[in-house]
């Protein structure tokens, strides 16, 4: 990770380096905010900020909001009194430290911010063959596209490739696309010359740059503007950019690894996406299965969550309890990994002793989590609902199972017994269409091989 210091820290600024540095950190200093602004403005980005109490805290945090500089700041000073503590966290300090800094509440710091604190756990065997294809891939330069619901990780896995691959101690640079507003993504990518625009006070390194020797990750790449693709394919082909008002182009040399939580071809079919950019992109995919597909990633994730919230919280060692262990299992997890993670935080806090039940399993309003059910089955159930309603081949009388499983074959016969396209028209994952299918053929339900339908067996026989 990459540590700005600001000021003299009172006389304190090396020895919190040193501490930092032997954690891992990179560390740069500047002696304030002003020549620390310089820097961030000239792509030396920081993962963490710390700032001597007596610096103009408030100026820096507006400064970097003006200019979308986005970074933890950590205020710290020596026998600063509660009040100045209080007044450095009202001007937007996240934290403050006293000094002389104690190691381990410095690690405890950087360890909140680290990348390394969200290592990339694999116990699944969907996941164990997808990581020997990403250990496979890393070291090369080829374009990555990651792709997954919301909250599988692929970001972490993002991650997990630049640490395996050649450029490892290069910058690893991320862009959430869909967070940055149209008119401003530009410059964010590829910076801007001062007075390129109004409020544009000083040049500005984009990501590009600032991620020149290692890695880009462009998170979801889908939300972006179709013009700005064109630019954007440009980059990644002649590994040079041009800053918004800039003269002359600039040369990068980045390994890029977009995701996206859509699917890219339907979008390039409906418009919405440049085909030649996907082409570009789509070198090397790696697809992350949904959380719900992956019940032995489920049980070592919770694990990590509970030990991890345990210590933070400073708490003896939490662990789940049988009935609670099979009730994650079971889950749907519709925001997969981060929503996981949410769970075992809150159980951790509301267990009473050191093992969590089946009660500590909790929403964020305190009401009871995790009803069990499989939440792609149930998207098909809300189909075969509608289906009640606005079609006519559906009687009344019929159970639920009874309109779900004739849903389910219809679209079948419908996509010649091609199991995946059925599963994309119904909205599950083809492993849930699978386990719908081995329970009717188990019942001696009439069921359409790959490239016939039912109709087809009956004339056949």
């Amino acid at each position: 990770m990459r540590l700005l210091i600001i000021g003299n820290l009172a006389g304190q600024l090396s020895a919190a380096s040193k501490i930092a540095f032997d954690r891992g950190a990179r560390v740069v200093q500047s002696p304030n905010t002003s020549a620390a602004m310089d820097l961030l403005r000239g792509g030396r980005g920081a993962d963490l900020i710390m700032i001597d109490v007596g610096e103009d805290i408030a100026g820096l945090i507006a400064a970097m909001d003006r200019e979308r500089i986005c970074a933890p700041v950590v205020a710290c000073g020596i026998g600063a009194t509660p009040d100045a503590a209080a007044a450095a966290i009202r001007q937007g300090a996240r934290e403050f430290i006293p000094l002389p800094p104690d190691p381990e509440l410095i690690a405890a710091v950087l360890a909140a911010v680290s990348d390394d604190d969200r290592p990339m756990i694999m116990r699944d065997a969907a996941m164990i063959a997808l990581g020997r294809l990403a250990d496979q891939i890393a070291p090369s330069e080829a374009s990555i596209l990651i792709t997954g619901e919301s909250g599988v990780g692929k970001e972490v896995l993002a991650r997990y490739v630049h640490r395996k691959s050649k450029r490892a101690e290069a910058p690893f640079i991320s862009v959430n696309c869909a967070a940055i507003p149209e008119n401003l993504l530009e410059s964010e990518l590829f910076g801007h010359e001062r007075g390129a625009f109004t409020g544009a006070i000083a040049r500005r390194i984009g990501k590009f740059e600032e991620a020149d020797g290692g890695t880009l990750l462009l998170d979801e790449i889908s939300e972006m503007d179709i013009r700005l693709q064109a630019k954007l394919l440009r980059a990644i082909q002649e590994r040079e950019i041009d800053r918004v008002g800039g003269s002359k182009p600039v040369r990068v040399d980045i390994r890029l690894i977009a995701t996206s939580n859509r699917n890219l071809e339907a979008a390039v079919r409906d418009g919405e996406f440049r085909e030649d950019l996907f082409y570009r992109l789509n070198v090397m995919t790696l697809a992350i299965p949904p959380l719900r597909e992956r019940p032995d990633d489920i049980s070592a994730l919770a694990d990590h969550f509970i030990a991890k919230y345990s210590d933070a919280n400073g708490l003896t060692p939490r662990r789940l309890s049988p009935a609670a262990r099979d009730r994650i299992r079971s889950a749907s997890w519709p925001g997969n990994v981060r929503e996981l993670e949410n769970t075992m935080h809150r159980a951790v806090i509301l267990a009473r002793g050191e093992e969590i039940s089946e009660q500590d399993l909790r929403a964020p309003d305190g009401r009871p989590a995790l009803a069990g059910h499989d939440a792609a089955a149930e998207r098909a159930l809300l189909a075969a609902r509608g289906a009640i309603n606005g079609l006519a081949g559906f009687r009344v009388g019929q159970t639920v199972a009874e309109v779900e499983q004739e849903l389910i074959l219809s679209t079948l016969d419908h996509c010649l017994g091609n199991r995946t396209h059925a599963a994309n028209i119904l909205g599950i994952s083809i492993r849930t269409l699978r386990n719908k299918l081995r329970a009717y053929t188990d019942a001696g339900v009439e069921i359409a091989a790959p490239g016939e339908t039912r109709g087809d067996l009956r004339a056949a026989g």
